[in-house]
């Protein structure tokens, strides 16, 4: 009997089913045919736009550069302004402390580690920014010194390697040999013993490059930033030292490419060789993600980098292959939460296949003479072409015997580096409230009309250097609709939208059947969380966090749509990221536009008052919430449900329980947020329309305090500065993350003047 009830239902449902799909569209759009996972392949879309958009680039750089390569007056007038763009690009923006070395030393344990064939290499320590050091060798040659060289090793090479103290290459000492003084730095590696906070019992996989990088990156700063300072401080060293001598900086792998940014960035280096990293960067969404940098190959590939060097720069196309590096340790009991990313180790001879460089060289600044015959025009093998590029002469490389060294203990140094560069993270963190407030100094406050115009010079900044901007949609709107929910009271319909080739906007619209002719409703859009859909907002047997708000908000009378947003795949939404950010994009980009094509096509509904359309999100949800409103004003409130924090604190607090330095969420980072929009500072730019928060008290996604302080700016504002106390609301409730829909509801009825 039991099952026999149950094949009724079901068949039942078929038949509604059948029903529904047999319905006609929305008046003015066609019918959707579209079939399978909406979801995903709305996230493939996405992928399509950016993969053609990264082939593109070269394209686009090559445009963007074309006037200043016609000579050599056109690129040297050219490099200043570029060179504070990809200064900003690095996070290379503090400025250095005096230059100062030490010379590392205790009880049994002498900074004279060793000397070969003359060559003493003692362990040092130079000073690069307040609270920050460069630790590492250097290495006197027997004579006076003829240069000065920077040798950089890749991130999991010791110095002591480079300097013929372990075995492996030893090209720092071999530059000693040929006269140079040269300092050898210690970079962060990719281990991850330290990628943890005991304290908390939180410990990660994140390789410890990728754990400093992360919270960087929300301040503004890049680990490779932090690692090109500590050569330049280098530099800086040696002017101290003697004005005459040339400076050379040369690195392998990871310190190739930092020995690559510093050379672009300061002209006081004769001469710059990369070795084991000059390639195309369009596929850097691979790489290791601690060398993700926002915006870089809108301006600047490797090719455009060589550009800013020549006729310094030398690129070896022999004996050097690319180190290779297989990805984060992937642990079985507890440790997680890396990117993913790898090394593919590829040989030197495929250098040359970021031919462009060479391209730049062969046409219009050929024919100067001042910069004819560079380093380009005959690839340099070992050093030879570094060491003339300094004036000094490449010795015989013959052998030398490792000297035995007293014992050393790397991993003290290289935590004691660590260290130093979490610790000035997170002091910029706790100073960022001031540096927001110093930002924000021009926004005028006299009146809320004062306020709202003075803010469109922050939304474009907001949108524009932090978000990341994708043009103008042209293709037309193209609306398909089918029929998926028949209900007493109301109908539901799956709507798509075309945004770009490949990428279009998805949800549902839910429409009361009591509508007349005529008449205008206010909208509510209701917005899913990660891994969440349209069907999850108003189902009531589906996810119950969000209570099915949707349904709800229908059957009070509303017209609600439930948008599809690309937070949906696990990594394959979070690799949208990785492809973006070197564009200058983000996710956001995307669903921005998504957004306005959506609000576009609400607007123009028959029953639709285009003046009265809310938004409310949960979770991820919430997190757009603070963007998308923030951007498109005709959103006339915004509601922030199980978000609203001190997101700044949860992005980089190494301190925190539930900060996402211990979770799998790598795409959270949002460039130099830190240091401009924290989520008061985004609700300034809702402001002085209606914005409310909606917050469980045992939401593990912040506390009741870092909510409450971040909420209080956003409260004096309201209610001090631009006396409108009554249009911005916080409910603090009994619950976890969720939906409450007391609160909120509430706030909706007043500011919608609905239901009567």
């Amino acid at each position: 009997m039991r099952t026999s009830c149950k094949l009724i239902c079901v068949l039942s449902a078929c038949s509604a089913v059948s029903a529904v799909k047999s319905a006609e569209p929305l008046p003015n759009t066609k019918g959707l045919t579209e079939e399978g996972n909406l979801s995903a392949k709305q996230v493939a879309g996405m992928h399509k736009y950016l993969d053609r958009a990264l082939d593109a680039a070269p394209k686009a750089r090559d445009e963007a550069w074309k006037n200043d390569l016609v000579s050599k007056e056109a690129l040297v007038k050219s490099l200043p302004a570029r060179r504070e763009r990809l200064r900003k690009r690095l996070g290379v923006e503090n400025e250095r402390v005096k230059p100062n070395l030490e010379f590392v030393s205790g009880p049994g344990h002498p900074s004279l580690l060793a000397e070969i064939d003359g060559c003493q290499i003692h362990a040092v320590r130079w000073a690069v920014l307040p609270g920050i050091d460069a630790e590492g060798l250097l290495i006197e040659p027997k004579a006076s010194p003829k240069a000065n060289a920077v040798a950089v090793p890749h991130a999991d090479q010791l110095p002591e390697e480079l300097a013929g103290l372990t075995k492996g290459d030893h090209f720092a000492l071999r530059l000693a040999r040929s006269g140079c003084r040269v300092l050898v730095p210690a970079l962060i590696n990719r281990k991850d013993d330290l990628s943890g906070n005991p304290a908390l019992k939180r410990q990660t996989n994140l390789p410890h490059r990728e754990f400093v990088y992360r919270m960087a990156y929300e301040m503004g700063r890049t680990l490779t930033g932090y690692e090109v300072q500590k050569v330049l401080a280098g530099v800086d060293w040696f002017k101290t030292q003697s004005d005459k001598l040339k400076i050379g900086v040369i690195g392998y792998g990871d310190g190739g490419m930092i020995a690559l940014f510093a050379g672009a960035l300061d002209d006081r280096i004769a001469s710059v060789q990369v070795t084991g990293y000059f390639n195309q960067r369009e596929t850097l969404h691979r790489e290791p993600i601690d060398r993700n940098v926002w915006g870089l190959l809108r301006e600047f590939g490797d090719a455009e980098l060589g550009a800013m060097i020549y006729p310094r720069l030398f690129i070896p196309s022999l004996h050097y292959d690319a180190p290779g590096w297989a990805g984060p340790t992937q642990y079985k009991s507890g440790r997680g939460g890396a990117a993913p990313g790898m090394l593919e180790r590829w040989p030197s001879r495929d250098y040359v296949e970021e031919h462009r460089y060479r391209s730049f060289f062969d046409s219009a600044l050929k024919k100067d003479a001042i910069i004819e015959g560079g380093g380009l025009r005959e690839w340099q093998i070992e050093t030879q072409g570094f060491l003339h590029g300094l004036g000094a002469e490449q010795k015989d490389l013959e052998a030398v015997k490792l000297p035995v060294v007293k014992a050393f203990d790397p991993a003290l140094r290289h935590k004691r580096q660590f260290d130093q560069l979490v610790a000035h993270v997170q002091k910029l963190w706790r100073d960022s409230d001031a540096t927001r407030k110093a930002f924000w100094a021009k926004a005028d406050a006299s009146s809320p009309e004062a306020w709202e115009k003075s803010c469109e010079w922050y939304r474009d900044y907001f949108h524009t250097e932090v978000i990341g901007k994708l043009p103008e949609p042209t293709v037309p709107l193209n609306p398909r609709t089918r029929q998926v929910y028949d209900e007493k009271t109301w109908t539901g319909y799956e709507v798509m939208l075309d945004v770009y080739d490949d990428v279009f906007a998805y949800g549902i619209l839910l429409l009361p059947k009591d509508l007349k002719p005529g008449e205008k409703r206010p909208v509510v859009v209701c917005q899913h969380g990660l891994e969440g859909t349209p069907r999850d907002t108003i189902e009531t047997e589906r996810r119950p966090t969000y209570n099915h708000f949707a349904r709800r908000l229908v059957g009070l009378g509303y017209i609600v749509y439930a948008p599809q947003n690309p937070y949906y795949g696990e990594n394959t939404f979070r690799q949208l990221q990785r492809k973006a950010n070197p564009l200058k994009l983000s996710l956001f980009s995307f669903i921005i536009r998504q957004h306005q094509r959506t609000l576009d096509w609400l607007t123009a509904l028959p029953n639709v008052d285009p003046k009265r359309i809310a938004f409310y999100g949960l979770s991820y949800g919430g997190k757009t919430a603070m963007r998308v409103p923030a951007v498109e004003k005709r959103y006339c409130l915004s509601i922030c449900s199980g978000d609203f924090n001190e997101w700044i604190g949860k992005n980089v607090s190494v301190d925190l329980d539930r900060s996402y330095m211990w979770t799998r969420e790598y795409e959270m980072y949002e460039f130099d947020l830190g240091n401009t929009f924290n989520y008061a500072e985004m609700a300034f730019l809702i402001a002085p329309r209606p914005f409310m928060v909606e917050r469980g008290h045992d939401d593990g996604v912040g506390t009741d305090e870092m909510v409450s302080y971040e909420f209080a700016k956003v409260r004096y504002l309201y209610a001090n500065r631009l006396k409108i106390p009554d249009r911005t609301a916080i409910e603090y409730f009994p619950g976890g993350h969720q939906i409450n829909a007391k609160g909120t509801f509430a706030f909706l009825k007043q500011n919608l003047d609905f239901p009567k």
